[in-house]
């Protein structure tokens, strides 16, 4: 399992990057093509999508590398077990807010999946919204492993096979 997951991590990394370097890529080419009068109005659109999926790729990535921000100014002057009850009070609260995204996103997906992209006839508009549930369920997976990482850290869970992958930084 922990080698597909680590597949999937690294997968995802690769594939974001390639999105915002594509995204980049596509904005560049837009501009140049206005600038000798002849728009190409596609290569927006498309770097739009492409901005849309790396968005929440990224932020899986960071998530799980411990690179987000986090503001801990009155966290750090509790007792250490309030701390640790505001961590999983804080994993519950984003994992909500992810499963909420899930749903709200695969909703968007459906409701918008007859609206053709940016007018490009045969893309559904699906494509871009996707990339919500999608984005969202790679942060709720990376969630629960920190949950689990935490938990094996309190001794509340017995730690074979529970260590986290080795880019997951332990919070």
């Amino acid at each position: 399992m922990r080698r597909v997951y680590e597949a999937l991590t690294r997968a995802e990394a690769i594939l974001a990057g390639t999105f915002l370097v594509l995204m980049v890529l596509l904005i560049f080419t837009g501009g140049v093509a206005r600038l000798v009068r002849h728009p190409q109005n596609w290569t927006i659109d498309l770097a739009t999508c492409f901005f849309a999926w790396a968005a929440f790729m990224c932020a899986d990535v960071a998530w799980r590398k411990g690179s987000m921000m986090s503001i801990d100014l009155l966290v750090v002057r509790l007792p250490q077990r309030l701390q640790r009850a505001m961590l999983y009070a804080n994993y519950l609260i984003i994992a909500a807010f992810l499963v909420y995204a899930i749903y709200a996103g695969v909703h968007l997906a459906w409701v918008s999946r007859a609206r053709s992209f940016q007018g490009i006839p045969g893309v559904s508009y699906s494509w871009v919204t996707m990339s919500l549930p999608v984005g969202a369920a790679l942060l709720l997976l990376t969630t629960g492993l920190k949950v689990r990482t935490a938990l094996v850290e309190d001794g509340l869970v017995r730690g074979a096979g529970a260590e986290p992958p080795h880019d997951q930084v332990q919070t």
